[in-house]
């Protein structure tokens, strides 16, 4: 089919005009491709038409019959009309009723056959009578092209206000009919026959109108073949995005790394602490990676506390080592702030020049990191921002990877000639998830923690139980250790009910008065947040009142307890950074989850997790089942495309098969130059994210 044809503006379709062409651009639907890409989110089985005899009360039913009356009521004590149509079969009589529709009456006439679906119901008042409000209705006299709103499996779309979904089905039953055939299939035959995938048309045309006999519980999961076939073609095209950017990194002239490891070695002599054996493989993977003549690109993967930034600062002090500049980039700044001071202090007699470079610093030495007399720059999102010029940038380690994505690892390598990068994450990414956000790098897991470490207790408490809460701190204070107190909001709201910290910090300098009590949030100036930080770390707070600014990265031994208010307004991802944050000394630690009822099945769900399990990798799993992939780690701002038909979870073996294929396609086509039609649709799935394919 041709492109112009696949993007003809939906307004000059037969049948849709002006008015409701504004109607469906509320639902993104604007030409011909976004109509046919527009699935139904469930279908109905209304295909057998039962006996009126035999239908059941609550029931989804589809009858026939003919016409024996029609009236129009005016209810009692309103201004409304009720239309009313009685059709009986030889069986029975069934009630169709249409609420202030009086208009209705034209459409029928005495003796007429149709077809009537609907959810049926006993009226009460009238003893065994069977009705359905609202029913779906069709006149068997119609029926030319075959039925679209009964005695079929029916689709069901999310739709708009101003627009039934029967006139939505309506519509898209014409689209599907008169474009659908048009369509040339990109998908290579082979890949095809392998698979046992049905054509494309084919598979458009029986997902919006599935064929008799289609199984009703695997249209319904997005798992008949014709939906496994249009997921398959949205994580190919995925895939193939992302083979081709990895193929042509792995094509750059990078860096040839040779450290002699003198700073590396100095570093270790200063740690309190020996490496565990995974924080040393995987380091020797990195190095591997920096002594190849093409840029690193790899993704360091490990749960909270299991020690990636030293990893990465050995990396940094490597790229150091051979004459060039190193930088760090987190996406806060009280964590970069962190990774400034930690940095600074493991190395301020190694006689290394190291900068801070934040939105929040006044100071900016953006002349010399220019000129190449700062070693390590520590930054935020500042330091992929216009005007910060690098001399000769060797190695970017991105932080927390998950708040940036694929746009933002672009802008970092830009800022060099090829440098390499290393990304890394404590928010540990289920396997078919990091296929599709990192499968432009390679992985390293640092799957130990350092030894000593306990796994931190987690309890969940409802308000009727913080008394339970409030004697633990107690304790806790009471043997020389630190607390957190996490709420989910800075001040109270009038749109809302959420407990807050400033409200929260003065309740517990009330409740503790012997304890110091500090506070810290996201709207507090750089330097004072870091000031309060700092004498939390020395130990002269006792309690920390705080919101999620400590969510990553914050590395406080002594604080053993963290208390997590309106737990059940917390994402699980979210949850477990923060509880993170606690059982990094040698003591044992505790999370205590205080929700407010009631709760919704998710959050119950969610917090259930949390006191089961300290896993990242499952409580990773779990977050994706419940959010759905479009949600979790907000990737709609990773720079992936959003994925409309695939879903990460149920397609896990449809994405492996797309991975291999796509590999297997570039490594022989780079550019996909013997395959037009292919390369189009990659292109058109990434429009507006990233450039696929070079024009250069």
């Amino acid at each position: 089919m041709d492109r112009d044809v696949l993007e003809f503006p939906i307004q000059y379709v037969r049948g849709i005009g002006p008015q409701r062409a504004k109607l469906l651009d509320r639902l993104n639907i604007r030409n011909v491709s976004e109509a046919l890409y527009y699935l139904p989110y469930r279908y109905e089985d209304r295909e057998s038409i039962r006996k009126i005899s035999q239908v059941q009360n609550g029931r989804l039913e589809t009858v026939m019959g003919r016409v024996i009356r029609t009236s129009t009521i005016t209810l009692p004590k309103s201004r409304y009309k009720l239309f009313e149509l009685i059709i009986s079969d030889g069986t029975g009589i069934l009630k169709g009723k249409w609420f202030n529709q009086p208009y209705m009456k034209r459409r029928f006439r005495m003796g007429q056959e149709l077809i009537l679906s609907g959810i049926v119901k006993h009226n009460t008042y009238r003893g065994s009578a069977f009705e359905i409000d609202n029913p779906e209705c069709e006149f068997t006299e119609d029926d030319s092209e075959g039925f679209i709103h009964s005695s079929r499996i029916v689709p069901i779309y999310r739709t708009t206000a101003g627009m039934s979904v029967r006139a939505l089905r309506g519509i898209l039953f014409n689209v599907v009919n008169a474009y659908a055939g048009k369509i040339e299939d990109p998908l290579p035959e082979e890949i095809r026959s392998r698979y046992g995938f049905p054509g494309l048309s084919e598979s458009i045309s029986n997902v919006h109108f599935p064929r008799s006999g289609t199984g009703i519980e695997a249209l319904n999961r997005g798992a008949s073949t014709f939906h496994r076939r249009l997921s398959f073609d949205e994580l190919f095209n995925l895939q193939l995005g992302i083979s081709v950017l990895k193929s042509g990194m792995e094509r750059e002239r990078g860096i040839f790394f040779r450290p002699d490891g003198k700073l590396t070695v100095a570093l270790l002599k200063k740690l309190s602490f020996t490496l565990t054996a995974a924080q040393e493989r995987v380091f020797r993977e990195i190095l591997s990676d920096m002594k190849e003549p093409y840029p690193m690109n790899r993704l360091i993967q490990g749960d909270v506390g299991c020690g990636k930034t030293v990893v990465a600062l050995m990396a940094l002090l490597s790229a150091v080592e051979c004459g060039y500049q190193a930088a760090i980039m987190a996406p806060t700044e009280i964590l970069a702030e962190q990774h400034y001071i930690n940095i600074h202090t493991l190395l301020e007699d190694l006689a290394l020049r190291i900068c801070l470079l934040t939105g929040g610093k006044r100071e900016r030495p953006l002349q010399e990191i220019e000129s190449g007399d700062i070693d390590i720059v520590v930054g935020t999102h500042a330091l992929i921002q216009e005007g910060v010029r690098f001399r000769n940038l060797g190695l970017a380690v991105i932080d927390e990877q998950h708040r940036f994505g694929v746009l933002q690892r672009a802008a970092m390598r830009k800022k060099a000639v090829h440098p390499d990068v290393l990304v890394m994450t404590a928010t540990p990414i289920p396997r078919t998830l990091a296929m599709t956000l990192y499968g432009d790098l390679d992985c390293s897991v640092i799957d130990e923690l350092p030894p000593g470490r306990s796994p931190v207790i987690t309890r969940m408490l409802t308000s009727s139980q913080k008394h339970e809460v409030y004697n633990a701190i107690f304790e806790e204070v009471g043997k020389g250790r630190q607390v957190y107190v996490v709420y989910p909001v800075i001040e109270e709201s009038e749109h809302s009910d959420l407990k807050s910290a400033l409200l929260g910090k003065t309740a517990l300098e009330k409740m503790f008065t012997c304890s110091r009590v500090g506070l810290i949030h996201g709207r507090m100036k750089t330097a004072e947040r870091e000031s309060v930080m700092n004498v939390f770390k020395k130990g002269d707070l006792d309690i920390l009142v705080t919101t999620t600014v400590i969510e990553v990265g914050v590395d406080v031994p002594n604080a053993t307890m963290m208390l997590i208010v309106h737990a059940e307004r917390f994402g699980l991802s979210q949850l477990h950074q923060l509880r993170g944050r606690v059982g990094r000394g040698g003591e044992q630690s505790y999370c205590y989850l205080l929700a407010y009822e009631p709760l919704s099945k998710d959050a119950k769900r969610r917090l259930d997790i949390m006191v089961k399990s300290s896993d990242g990798f499952r409580i990773a799993e779990e977050d994706l089942e419940i959010r759905g992939p479009g949600e979790f780690l907000g990737t709609r701002q990773s720079g992936i495309p959003d994925l409309k038909i695939a879903h990460l979870i149920r397609d896990a073996r449809l994405l492996e098969i797309a991975q291999r294929e796509a590999s297997r396609i570039i490594q022989d086509d780079p550019q996909l130059k013997g395959s037009v039609l292919l390369k189009k649709n990659v292109e058109r799935f990434w429009e507006g994210k990233v450039e696929i394919f070079r024009t250069s």
